[in-house]
C-alpha cells in the first residue's frame, strides 16, 4: 500500500495492489501497468506517479485520448488511516495535479 499526494502534500489516494482507492476507501480507480498509469473508473487516463508518491497528470500525455474501458469495481479497501501532509513540491512544468482530486 503507498500513500499518494497532489503536489501540495495533500493526501489524495491510495493505491493497494493495482488499485486505487480514496482517503475513505472507495476503489476510485485502476492501474494500467503496461503504460505505468492510473485511469478513473471509466477507463480514462487519471494520472502517474512521480517524484514517488505524488499523483499527478501529464498535461501533454498521448494517453488522456485512450479509453481502457471500465474495469469493475473492486470494493473498499477500508481506510489506511491519515499520513498527514507530504509537504509542498515544486511541480513538474509537464504536470499539473489531478483534476479529479484538486482541492
Amino acid at each position: 500500500m503507498n500513500f499518494l499526494f497532489d503536489s501540495q502534500g495533500r493526501h489524495l489516494a491510495n493505491a493497494v495492489d493495482g488499485q486505487l482507492h480514496a482517503p475513505t476507501g472507495e476503489n476510485i480507480g485502476h492501474f494500467v501497468e503496461a503504460d505505468g498509469i492510473y485511469v478513473d473508473m471509466l477507463g480514462q487516463y487519471l494520472g502517474e506517479v512521480v517524484l514517488e508518491n505524488r499523483l499527478l497528470s501529464k498535461k501533454t500525455s498521448p494517453l488522456r485520448f485512450t479509453n481502457y474501458g471500465e474495469l469493475g469495481d473492486f470494493g473498499n479497501a477500508g481506510n489506511f488511516g491519515d499520513p498527514g501532509e507530504a509537504g509542498t513540491i515544486g511541480i513538474p512544468s509537464e504536470y499539473e495535479d489531478v483534476a479529479a482530486f484538486s482541492q
